[in-house]
């Protein structure tokens, strides 16, 4: 904990290293030394949330919108009925599954992995840790933060059931509570599309990176668009947001904006059900895999430019 505190800063008033580990007889909290404010240790948990989230209370009414929305999302999260599958994925999933999981990691870092090793890395809207377990496993020392604190629990329990190295911390991704430039590569995936404003998060994620950022998302497309027409992607998630699908684009111009230079930015075909059923097992079969395989590298190949998911990954030019 005292080794995270050194990362840290008070998400209330955004001043630097200011926060303390306090003790007393009851408990352990955060607090900060400039304006007060104190922030819950749940359980060894930090629960870094400013105060208005808390109680959630703002001045103005756009404010108190983008709070509510906030709020839905980690209530939803906090809700997940298959607690052991969210823990446990992609372990003991069929094995093509697992490759398609460990082929988006691969594009996801494919620029920036000579910068893992022995990194600190923070995974942003990071759920129940998984990316932040492949993280870890790459060779970084991850923190794994989301808005949720069940998820953030979660991820602890996904350390330590799988033994990787995670620190879970409970945060928004629109009010980062680290310094600037103090994690070497910040990663989101499939995060910013839950926000009312992607672009806020991404600044965040800027701020925070002293080396590289790696932004992984539903991307804007016209493949997207015929599989909402067929009901096979969402327009709405069942958290109640509309998925804001992104281009690599944009997301290029607002990090080069953001002082970053790009090393990697493409389009790729990614496709699995939240669980996998009938087709994933068998395209798991010991005779079948390998042709799914292939398929699937080849389509990427040839026409990977027009798919639904983006990756683009940047480090900091200034």
């Amino acid at each position: 904990m005292r080794d995270l505190t050194r990362l840290l800063t008070c998400p209330h008033c955004q001043e630097p290293q200011l926060l303390q580990l306090k003790e007393d007889d009851k408990d352990q909290h955060l607090e900060c030394r400039g304006c007060s404010v104190k922030y819950e240790i749940h359980d060894g948990i930090p629960v870094l949330l400013p105060p208005d989230f808390i109680t959630m209370r703002s001045e103005n009414e756009r404010a108190a919108a983008a709070l509510a929305h906030k709020r839905q999302q980690a209530s939803f999260t906090d809700e997940e009925t298959d607690e052991q599958w969210e823990i446990g994925r992609p372990h003991g999933a069929p094995s093509f599954y697992g490759w398609l999981f460990e082929e988006k990691f691969r594009r996801s870092i494919a620029a920036l992995f000579p910068l893992l090793q022995d990194a600190t890395a923070l995974t942003v809207c990071g759920g129940s840790g998984l990316d932040a377990e492949f993280l870890a496993r790459a060779g970084a020392r991850v923190i794994t933060s989301d808005i949720s604190l069940l998820a953030a629990m979660r991820a602890r329990e996904r350390a330590r059931r799988h033994g990787v190295a995670l620190t879970p911390v409970v945060a928004d991704v629109e009010n980062l509570p680290f310094g600037d430039r103090t994690i070497d590569l910040v990663y989101v995936h499939d995060g910013l599309h839950h926000l009312k404003e992607p672009a806020v998060g991404l600044a965040e994620m800027a701020r925070v990176a002293s080396r590289a950022v790696s932004v992984n998302e539903p991307a804007r497309a016209t493949a997207t668009a015929i599989a909402i027409g067929f009901g096979v992607a969402l327009v709405q998630e069942e958290a109640g947001n509309r998925v804001a699908r992104l281009t690599v684009e944009d997301i290029v111009a607002g990090l080069e904006k953001l002082g970053f230079q790009t090393l990697e930015a493409h389009r790729y075909a990614m496709y699995y059900k939240h669980a996998p059923g009938p087709a994933m097992r068998f395209m798991s079969r010991q005779n079948v895999m390998p042709l799914a395989r292939v398929a699937f590298t080849s389509f990427n190949r040839w026409a990977g430019g027009i798919g639904n998911k983006l990756t683009v990954q940047a480090i900091r030019a200034n």
